[in-house]
């Protein structure tokens, strides 16, 4: 299938707004020396995955659909030649494995969640290694390889609510991340029990909801028909962005700014050193469908 890569730039993504918020929440030195820090680094590579057919006009999912589309999001994030061995250059068959979901309100679908599962068994990963673990109340200490699978939204209380909240359920204390427009998120995955665990990204980008979030309204939801997927939970925090925002200003027909701004991606980066918030150092990639891409 042929591919289109796309180079995000610095006009590309919102940052002004964002970067001032963030600079006011997390002032000090720490934020300062972080700033200075931000030159450099390696880049990150984003994939997104299309297919018009993924859901039909009744929304209803084509699991046969998602499921090409996760190996080709898994061939292209790893460079193998396929499913299995991207999966084996990711987790062991030995790894607890655990599945993290949107838990509610513009869930992850289960179709997406199935073929996960289904294609780590088919990998040589035992369907008894793999745990959902999605809520405050899960054990991570045996769990040693996490596959983060938000589903992608904006969320009143932090802008996006996709792949850096996922795991603020981890934290047993969520009020205490949504203070300071949720900048210190990042923080849950350096927790000892989270930190260095996730394995890969995966987005369910197949239905997603650009405002009014997490609460689903059908105003703002759409039929994007994507996986996104990286090794780096911030890329796919920008990028997810940058297609939330673009829908928004379609919408509209004008710019219609995220509030409260999403600063935890940014401070996800140059705080807590998680991956690359600045557009200049994503590199994406796109597969299949490009009707309406948003990037």
């Amino acid at each position: 299938m042929k591919k289109k890569r796309v180079i995000v730039t610095r006009r590309d993504f919102i940052r002004g707004s964002a970067g001032a918020a963030l600079g006011a929440a997390l002032l000090g030195p720490a934020w300062l020396k972080a700033e200075a820090k931000a030159a450099g680094g390696q880049r990150s590579l984003v994939v997104i995955v299309r297919d018009a057919k993924a859901m039909d006009a009744n929304l209803s999912v084509d699991k046969q659909a998602v499921a090409s589309m996760l190996e080709q999001a898994l061939a292209q994030v790893t460079g193998k030649a396929d499913a299995r061995a991207a999966w084996l250059s990711l987790v062991k068959p030995t790894d607890i494995v655990g599945l993290v979901p949107t838990p509610h309100l513009n869930p992850t679908h289960d179709q997406l969640i199935e073929v996960v599962r289904e294609s780590l068994v088919a990998a040589g990963v035992p369907s008894g290694h793999i745990v959902h673990a999605q809520g405050r109340d899960v054990d991570l200490a045996p769990i040693t390889a996490l596959i983060c699978l938000p589903a992608l939204k904006a969320h009143w209380l932090t802008g996006i609510g996709t792949v850096i909240k996922n795991y603020i359920l981890y934290s047993g204390a969520p009020r205490n991340y949504h203070h300071q427009d949720s900048a210190k998120l990042g923080e849950i995955w350096n927790l000892p029990q989270v930190k260095g665990k996730t394995r890969l990204v995966l987005v369910d980008a197949l239905h997603p909801l650009c405002d009014k979030g997490p609460q689903p309204d059908p105003r703002y939801k759409w039929a994007y028909n994507g996986l996104i997927a990286s090794l780096d939970p911030v890329a796919v925090d920008a990028v997810g962005l940058k297609i939330i925002s673009a829908k928004r200003e379609a919408l509209r027909g004008e710019p219609w700014p995220i509030s409260p701004p999403p600063i935890c991606i940014e401070a996800a980066d140059k705080v807590y050193k998680l991956g690359n918030s600045d557009p200049a150092k994503i590199d994406i990639k796109v597969f299949g469908w490009k009707e309406n891409l948003l990037v």
